[in-house]
């Protein structure tokens, strides 16, 4: 989702992006990559990362791309429950608004 200025004063309470996304609602596949990103951070020591498409690949096989993008939703609906992070380099950063490529690992709150 990206930042609107006209959103400024109520971003913390900002949910949907537009009709088409509230519209959208969660479907098996996002659960299913929640669930694998948790899964590999399971498997990976506490301060391990992974990239998105890990879990891409993991839950959509040969069609893994196709699911680039929900993957990072899902990164972005775990980092709102407060389980994970998203890291750009070793740094913490705003999961709605990193561009480029990013890192999901733990948060370090729960550690």
């Amino acid at each position: 989702m990206t930042w609107r200025k006209s959103w400024a004063a109520a971003w913390p309470d900002v949910r949907w992006c537009s009709d088409a996304c509230r519209r959208r609602k969660i479907r098996p596949v996002d659960t299913d990559l929640e669930s694998a990103i948790l899964a590999l951070l399971e498997q990976r020591s506490a301060q391990a990362s992974i990239c998105p498409s890990e879990a891409a690949k993991e839950v959509g096989g040969e069609q893994w791309r196709d699911l680039m993008e929900p993957a990072r939703a899902a990164a972005r609906r775990l980092v709102v429950t407060g389980t994970v992070e998203i890291c750009q380099g070793s740094q913490v950063v705003d999961a709605s608004t990193a561009k480029g490529p990013i890192r999901v690992r733990r948060s370090q709150a729960r550690r």
